[in-house]
């Protein structure tokens, strides 16, 4: 027998060597943080190398340990006492189940700390664990409660207007409240203050930065691009996975009479970790926000607070973690915008997307990691390394246009018909995506020229601009 027949299924355990029947605190910590996250098991007979040992009176010990808990924890945590053997040695399993009433405190020697697990240790947890434990186990989350701001003071034209593109519904005063923007007395929710147009929550903000190499300091030039974003979480989303596509490239292969397309970051996966990132965050982090980094071989994807039961990622099937809501509100309203899915396969989808594309290898795996208080996503760029990308939307206008377009639209005026839908089919998309996107944007990310762009957008009778300049945004005719 070895140590896994001994805990069975169970992912998450401790183990002891002994009863230390004068330092509970020693093993009760584990107890606490079992409760605290998702549950777990304790063994008792087990060497720090995983060497089966045994108890001396394991009966003895099962009572002591079950006397300890019920002394040092508070409350104290549904746990079960099992015996295993293994020849003549016995040893105590101490089941603990996930609390619904958290947090779960060890209490002794004037002491009452809450635990976690971190990987495979049970350490303190941080203020801002601390805090979501409780709301956890008074049923309720940051994004449900009322914030400091008056609802009368904000405006939400942007979420209206991309629910209305996104949907084709209209959003009505009665969906304030159904949407969680408010609550039942009327007052602004935090997830209403965080989806406010001018969002007055100060470090619900989002740093992109493209950087010259391979890391933070490579060279003269540090930053090739660098912007930072406030405002709605939806402006945040759009913008975070605008600036990833203005400093990306797209290759492609020509296959018979199509092509196949090549591009540095499936879009897709950027899509679901930028969206994960400013939903699933920790937003009573105060002093964080959400940092998109690119490289030239990756981007990393960074996100305040860890994950929200505190387990590490590291060794897990990635496939089979349970979808944990943070916000549940946050989450909720982005469905609704079918930006992503309430049954939360944030992490299936963007392992899906990548080994889907043609210039995927295993050495190109996206790496999701987890600790204390953060949550790194790394994308790497399925095109490094390749001669050909240089040779890629790199022409301005003229033949490049026409290319990318399957003709030779930038020289020669194009041919009618289906390649001339394709590239209007396109626009339309991306303005249905992202009513304020504007024309350089359209052509950056379709390697056209700009007056390409207008031309096509003149000829389509279902677009038309409202207002002027940066303040306006598209609309779309039924």
């Amino acid at each position: 027998m070895d140590i896994k027949q001994l805990i069975g299924e169970t992912t998450d355990y401790d183990k002891k060597l002994a009863l230390e029947e004068k330092k509970p605190k020693s093993w009760c910590k584990s107890i606490s943080a079992f409760a605290n996250c998702f549950g777990g098991k304790l063994i008792f007979g087990v060497s720090n190398n995983s060497e089966l040992v045994g108890l001396a009176d394991a009966e003895s010990d099962a009572e002591k340990i079950s006397e300890a808990i019920k002394i040092h924890l508070n409350p104290i945590p549904e746990f079960k006492l099992s015996f295993e053997k293994d020849g003549d040695k016995t040893f105590v399993i101490v089941e603990v189940m996930k609390g619904q009433q958290t947090p779960y405190y060890y209490e002794g020697n004037g002491q009452l700390v809450a635990f976690m697990r971190i990987g495979n240790e049970s350490v303190p947890a941080t203020p801002s664990q601390l805090r979501e434990l409780v709301l956890r186990g008074s049923g309720e989350s940051y994004d449900s409660l009322k914030s400091r701001y008056d609802f009368d003071n904000m405006s939400f034209t942007k979420l209206k207007s991309v629910y209305k593109q996104r949907t084709g519904n209209t959003f009505e005063d009665t969906d304030y409240e159904s949407f969680g923007l408010i609550e039942e007395k009327g007052n602004l929710t935090n997830a209403g203050a965080l989806l406010a147009d001018e969002s007055p929550v100060r470090h619900s903000r989002l740093f992109c930065t493209r950087w010259n190499g391979l890391t933070k300091a490579s060279g003269i030039v540090d930053a090739l691009d660098d912007k930072e974003y406030t405002g709605s979480l939806v402006t945040l989303l759009q913008a975070g996975t605008d600036f990833v596509r203005n400093n990306s490239k797209k290759a492609w292969r020509k296959v018979g009479d199509g092509r196949i397309e090549m591009p540095d970051y499936p879009d897709r996966a950027v899509l679901e970790g930028v969206v994960n990132a400013l939903i699933h965050r920790n937003y009573m982090e105060i002093g964080s926000e959400v940092h998109i980094d690119m490289f030239d071989d990756r981007i990393e994807i960074y996100s305040p607070g860890g994950m929200i039961s505190g387990i590490s990622l590291e060794g897990k099937d990635l496939l089979k973690i349970p979808s944990k809501r943070r916000n549940p509100i946050l989450a909720d309203i982005f469905s609704r915008l079918k930006y992503m899915e309430r049954r939360g396969s944030g992490f299936k989808k963007i392992l899906a997307d990548y080994e889907g594309q043609v210039e995927f290898d295993e050495t190109k795996m996206p790496v999701f990691e987890a600790d204390n208080d953060d949550f790194t996503l790394t994308l790497y760029n399925l095109n490094y390394g390749h001669d050909y990308v240089m040779n890629v939307n790199d022409t301005q206008g003229g033949i490049q246009d026409g290319i990318q377009d399957g003709t030779q639209d930038g020289t020669q005026g194009g041919t009618q018909g289906g390649t001339q839908d394709k590239l209007q089919k396109q626009i339309f998309d991306m303005i249905e995506e992202n009513p304020q996107i504007s024309t350089s944007e359209i052509a950056t990310r379709l390697g056209v020229g700009v007056r390409t762009v207008k031309r096509r957008i003149k000829q389509m009778t279902n677009i038309v601009y409202v207002g002027s300049g940066y303040s306006g945004h598209w609309e779309i005719k039924e």
